[in-house]
């Protein structure tokens, strides 16, 4: 629930208040998942997951529309050595890509990600490493097509974690930097973040009993003047 933009002849931001609905299912088994989401205005996004054999998983994603050519799918092929794992994707839109990481040391890895996209005739490839211990992880990745992004999370204790991450995109000279946490009560889990454009969003889950969760979310923008609130209840683990 917030309020959305509408056009104006002054130069005044006239804003509506809106709501969405979603409704969603999921089925679990030790190798397959089912995952689907309706929502209000026609959308239906579902996720499969499917593990062919030990090391091979099979992954779809597909947000169907009503309106023409918005329609997305994408096929994803995973498969998961000894101390790599590699990953190919087809798309629509004739897009296709291939990723592979590599563990180097113990707490080291280094991974590499090409792609093409035929219906705009654009080409990419990316660089990225990843370095973990019991406490923290720090990630860094680095692409052909202008961005650069660095992730940082830090484990203060087991019920508390924190975490920044920053952004560049040379192509639209946008940088942005957040801030976030984590933290794990008794019956409940609260998760926030602030970043530098002045957006505030918080997510507390409660557990109210076994099998039910009640979710609350909520989000500022204080520079766009923009305020949304959400709730929701999930039913089975």
């Amino acid at each position: 629930m917030g309020s959305m933009e509408v056009p104006s002849q002054s130069s005044d931001t006239i804003k509506v208040p809106t709501s969405h609905y979603e409704f969603g299912a999921n089925f679990l088994d030790p190798k397959l998942m089912l995952v689907g989401r309706v929502l209000t205005d026609g959308r239906l996004n579902a996720r499969v997951k499917c593990d062919l054999t030990d090391n091979l998983t099979l992954k779809v994603n597909a947000q169907l529309t009503n309106e023409p050519h918005f329609s997305q799918g994408m096929f994803n092929f995973d498969y998961k050595g000894s101390d790599f794992r590699t990953q190919f994707q087809i798309g629509n839109n004739a897009f296709y890509g291939a990723n592979y990481i590599q563990s180097v040391t113990p707490n080291l890895s280094l991974g590499s990600e090409v792609f093409w996209l035929g219906h705009q005739r654009k080409s990419g490839i990316g660089f990225a490493a990843r370095y973990n211990t019991e406490k923290m992880v720090a990630t860094g990745q680095v692409a052909s097509t202008g961005v650069v992004a660095l992730s940082y999370v830090q484990k203060v204790s087991e019920k508390v974690s924190l975490a920044s991450d920053f952004m560049y995109n040379q192509t639209t000279r946008d940088v942005t930097a957040s801030f976030g946490y984590d933290y794990i009560l008794r019956q409940c889990r609260l998760r926030g973040k602030i970043d530098s454009n002045g957006v505030v969003s918080s997510f507390l889950e409660e557990r109210l009993n076994m099998g039910v969760n009640f979710i609350l979310s909520a989000e500022v923008d204080h520079r766009k003047k923009d305020y949304k609130f959400g709730f929701g209840m999930t039913v089975g683990e």
